[in-house]
């Protein structure tokens, strides 16, 4: 596995919440910068053997905004 990609969306509590798409990992965080390292750490307990461990993490971070007319 080349990649490993994460959907991240803010918290309705406050923070950031992060899934992985296609694999059982899930962390969350006060902050983006916090996230990634919960992300990162988060991949390698699901990924212990560095041979099976994905060689990059990709965050798609998705914020809803409300425009009025």
């Amino acid at each position: 596995m080349n990649e490993i990609i994460f959907l991240v969306e803010d918290d309705l509590e406050g923070g950031y919440i992060a899934k992985a798409i296609g694999d059982s990992i899930f962390t969350q965080a006060d902050s983006i910068e916090e996230l990634k390292s919960f992300v990162r750490d988060a991949v390698h307990c699901h990924f212990p053997s560095e041979s099976d461990r994905p060689r990059l993490i990709l965050l798609h971070i998705v914020r809803d905004e409300v425009i009025a007319s």
